[in-house]
C-alpha cells in the first residue's frame, strides 16, 4: 500500500522528470527572444531552430508512455517538416495547411497537459509548469489561428504600425496580438476588420477571462 501511495504521487506527464518544466523554460525563453532572433543575420534560421526545440521538447513533456510518445512524434513530424520546407522553399506548401498542422500538435498537447493536471493527485512542479505551459500554447493556438485568417483574406487585420500594401500580419505580430487579447490588456494598432478576425478575437478574449 505505502508504495502505491508513493507511485500513485510519482505521476508525470513527460517522458522523463521535469520534462513539462523544461518544457516550460524553453518555451517562455523562445517566446521572449523570438522578436530579438529574427533581427540577426540568418535571424530566421535561428528561430526555425529554436522553434524545433521547443516542439521537440513538447514531445517529450506529453510522452509519457510508449503509446502516446509514438503518437506525439507522428504529429511532430509534419509539424517539423512544414516549419523547414516554408523556411527554405516558401510557398511550397500552401499556408493555411502549414498552419493547421500546427493547430493541430498544439491543440494536442494542450489537451493532454491539461488531462495530466486534472488526473494529478497532487500539485508540484510538474502540475505547476503543465499548467502556465497550457495557457502560453493556448495564446499560440489563438496566434495560429489569426495566422491563418490573414492568410487566406489578406485584409482581415489593419495593422497601424505597418505600410499599406506590406503584406498579412507576420509571426510575431500574431504573437503579440494573441496575448494582448487573452489577457484582456487590448491594444489599438492591430485591429480585426473581418468579421471572422473579430469573431476569434471576441472568443480568446472571453477565453482570457474564464481562464
Amino acid at each position: 500500500m505505502p508504495g502505491e501511495i508513493v507511485a500513485r504521487n510519482r505521476v508525470t506527464s513527460g517522458l522523463f522528470r521535469f520534462s513539462v518544466t523544461q518544457f516550460l523554460v524553453a518555451l517562455i525563453l523562445v517566446l521572449v527572444a523570438n522578436p530579438f532572433l529574427s533581427q540577426f543575420h540568418r535571424g530566421e534560421v535561428i528561430v526555425s531552430v529554436s522553434m524545433t526545440l521547443v516542439l521537440i521538447s513538447a514531445v517529450l513533456a506529453v510522452g509519457g508512455s510508449a503509446w502516446l510518445l509514438t503518437f506525439t512524434i507522428l504529429l511532430v513530424l509534419p509539424a517539423l517538416g512544414a516549419e523547414w520546407v516554408d523556411h527554405y522553399q516558401p510557398g511550397l506548401v500552401p499556408a493555411w495547411e502549414t498552419t493547421c498542422v500546427g493547430l493541430l500538435f498544439v491543440g494536442f498537447v494542450v489537451a493532454q497537459l491539461e488531462r495530466f493536471i486534472l488526473r494529478a493527485p497532487r500539485v508540484n512542479a510538474d502540475v505547476l509548469s503543465a499548467g502556465i505551459s497550457a495557457y502560453l500554447l493556448r495564446g499560440l493556438l489563438w496566434a495560429a489561428a489569426y495566422l491563418l485568417v490573414a492568410r487566406l483574406t489578406l485584409d482581415a487585420f489593419s495593422l497601424i504600425s505597418r505600410a499599406p500594401g506590406a503584406g498579412p500580419m507576420d509571426r510575431f505580430d500574431a504573437l503579440y496580438f494573441t496575448f494582448v487579447t487573452l489577457t484582456c490588456l487590448g491594444c489599438n494598432d492591430i485591429v480585426p476588420v473581418s468579421r471572422v478576425a473579430r469573431m476569434l478575437m471576441m472568443a480568446e478574449a472571453t477565453a482570457g477571462v474564464l481562464s
